[in-house]
């Protein structure tokens, strides 16, 4: 333990009344430092409090009735007993519960109930894994079903486990729901039937004389909801900024001087959406005009009518049959991956264009900065060779970035380079000496399938379609 965290020894220690320290005069490196050994007791300590947690539910549980150890003591549940004696929230106790029991199973010596998690709960019982983290893993991978098994389920675990690292909660939850629907593409469409099953919207009047808006979008209406909200307001959110023509940059101009909050701006914009649909003809459809959402299928998926389709923004994968409606209402855009050249402008034109900016969007799934979670519709193209220093307006040489990384690109020395297909940042001499590359990893789910595909092509039925003769297209876009 070093110098900066001595005084966090007496932290076990309940006698010793405990203080935390002031920071303030570590570095930064020490003040990192200091985070990173806090986090790991936080884990370690977690770790003993799920199982502790987990024993707590099995001398409550429901058979022991009045004699269990949560009724005895006046809880309904063990969830409601933890509350009350540790001060956590109702969703903390029940991860607690979970987990614990996954810790539990490792010294068990009944065969444990779910084997393909046990690298998860040695993870948490080792302090390298949050509980937050392993509920995210094993929620978003289920349980074995049909077609899926428990060596498809620890193979997921073992990637998941090498993705925690770099991830936070909600995209490992995201990445272990994609792995599954992925494992289990014949049961999506059933899946996306019952997140739409779960939409709702109450109006709740306060006695302020305010009214809450409450409610659950799924993917696909948040798809939809979201792409008119980003419109709105994506500029005052770090959106884009680097627009043309000049008209454009005024109106971004003008919503960054507007005195409303970026959230009332928000219910402004959906209570006047709400106002011109009652003003439009009763006879006419309303909104001839769809939204700008992104439907990205592989053209494997899409000839089988089988496996997956993600909407540009949203972690939840769809079924390729509400891929095929969008192709009937919107029609498609081939994305051709790896050789763009149809879409490259070269030297002539500076901005990148729409179509490939949505190609751009297929490959990179948003800001490809590390630990960024800005979505596609938030970032600005990149040129990894700047056009003054005769860079080229093409695919292979643009990525997605935020305005914030975009801006942290071209005035804090950090630089982005392209290795084949693969690209990288470059961190500046002053944040690591050596500069060493750091290796991006695509953020699209839809490209993440591509390559899964590409890998493990599926095998072909007789009641498949045999393939066109030469594929010009490996995502499309509707």
């Amino acid at each position: 333990m070093t110098l900066s965290t001595a005084s966090y020894a007496a932290l076990a220690d309940l006698a010793v009344p405990f203080a935390p320290p002031s920071p303030h005069g570590l570095d930064d490196s020490e003040l990192l430092a200091l985070k990173r050994e806090l986090a790991e007791i936080r884990r370690r300590l977690d770790a003993a409090d799920s199982a502790v947690s987990a024993e707590i539910a099995n001398r409550s549980r429901p058979e022991l009735g009045y004699d269990g150890l949560a009724q005895r003591l006046g809880a309904r549940t063990p969830e409601k007993l933890i509350q009350r004696v540790a001060g956590v929230t109702a969703r903390d106790a029940r991860t607690q519960i979970r987990v614990g029991g996954l810790v539990a199973s490792l010294t068990d010596d009944a065969p444990p109930a779910e084997p393909w998690l046990r690298p998860v709960a040695a993870a948490v019982a080792a302090g390298d894994l949050s509980l937050d983290a392993a509920d995210a893993i094993r929620t978003g991978l289920g349980k074995p079903g049909s077609g899926v098994t428990v060596a498809a389920l620890s193979d997921a675990v073992e990637r998941l486990l090498h993705y925690a690292r770099e991830l936070t909660i909600e995209k490992l939850g995201a990445r272990a729901r994609e792995i599954r629907a992925s494992l289990d593409a014949e049961h999506v469409a059933e899946r996306e039937e019952l997140l739409r099953s779960q939409r709702y919207l109450h109006l709740v009047p306060l006695s302020t004389g305010m009214t809450r808006l409450d409610g659950l979008l799924d993917p696909e209406s948040a798809a939809q909801v979201t792409a008119v909200f980003d419109a709105a307001t994506s500029p005052r959110r770090g959106g884009p900024r680097f627009v043309d023509p000049t008209a454009a940059a005024a109106q971004a101009d003008a919503l960054l001087e507007d005195s409303r909050t970026t959230e009332q701006i928000a219910l402004d914009t959906f209570v006047e959406l709400l106002r011109l649909g009652t003003l439009a003809d009763v006879t006419a459809f309303i909104g001839a005009r769809k939204p700008a959402v992104q439907v990205l299928v592989t053209q494997a998926d899409l000839d089988r009518q089988a496996g997956v389709a993600f909407i540009e923004g949203q972690s939840e994968a769809l079924s390729t049959q509400t891929a095929k409606r969008h192709v009937c209402e919107s029609g498609s855009l081939p994305i051709l991956m790896e050789s763009g050249q149809v879409l490259n402008l070269g030297r002539e034109l500076r901005l990148y264009n729409r179509k490939q900016r949505m190609a751009l969007a297929a490959r990179d799934g948003g800001c490809i900065w590390p630990g960024c979670d800005r979505p596609p519709s938030w970032c600005e193209a990149h040129h990894i060779v700047e056009w003054s220093r005769n860079g080229r307006t093409d695919i292979a040489d643009g990525v997605l970035l935020c305005k914030h990384h975009h801006l942290l690109v071209h005035n804090n020395g950090w630089q982005i380079i392209r290795r084949g297909s693969q690209y990288a940042i470059v961190p500046p001499a002053a944040i690591d000496p050596s500069r060493t590359p750091r290796i991006v990893r695509t953020k699209s789910p839809a490209m993440r399938r591509l390559e899964s595909l590409q890998k493990h092509p599926p095998a072909r039925t007789l009641a498949d379609p045999p393939p066109p003769p030469q594929q010009a297209r490996e995502l499309v876009s509707v």
